[in-house]
């Protein structure tokens, strides 16, 4: 996929500060120079070819109810269909596969503690597979956006 500058602004600019404003796409097309419909048809195409996957705020936690790290012990032949099941709850921000005994990995949130885990007995219920629950012990804050620069290949520091 070829990214057009307007979606490379939107990526670098964008991963923090996203406008909280009654109308984001509009605030972004301003900053940009350009069209609310401009900005919405970057964000569905770079959603659609799984350059962004999602839209949404990062938060402490202890703050906003309960979450916890889980994980799931899948037959990897099911691992696809497990992890569909695992995505059908709101509850998941997010899953990913490991190279491990359990190798289905997510994070669930949810209102208080007495609703996440009745969250996770409805998961574990729904796939038919015990969840290992993670809770955090401690805390980090890892800044993950950075600029990134799809106008030049790389070989990623590989020599030919």
């Amino acid at each position: 996929m070829q990214i057009s500058p307007l979606q490379q602004g939107i990526i670098n600019r964008y991963q923090k500060g996203f406008p909280l404003t009654s109308e984001p796409f509009k605030t972004i097309a301003d900053e940009l120079n350009t069209s609310e419909n401009e900005v919405i048809s970057a964000f569905k195409e770079l959603e659609s070819n799984n350059v962004l996957s999602r839209i949404g705020p990062v938060f402490d936690h202890k703050k906003a109810g309960a979450s916890t790290l889980a994980a799931i012990a899948v037959p990897p032949e099911q691992l696809d269909e497990i992890a569909e099941k695992v995505n059908k709850f709101e509850q998941v921000n997010h899953n990913y596969a490991r190279e491990h005994d359990f190798n289905l990995w997510f994070v669930v949130t949810d209102s208080d503690w007495l609703a996440l885990n009745n969250t996770l007995a409805e998961i574990e219920q729904a796939t038919g597979l015990s969840v290992l629950v993670l809770p955090m012990e401690a805390s980090y804050h890892i800044d993950l956006s950075f600029d990134v620069d799809f106008s030049q290949p790389t070989n990623h520091g590989l020599e030919n």
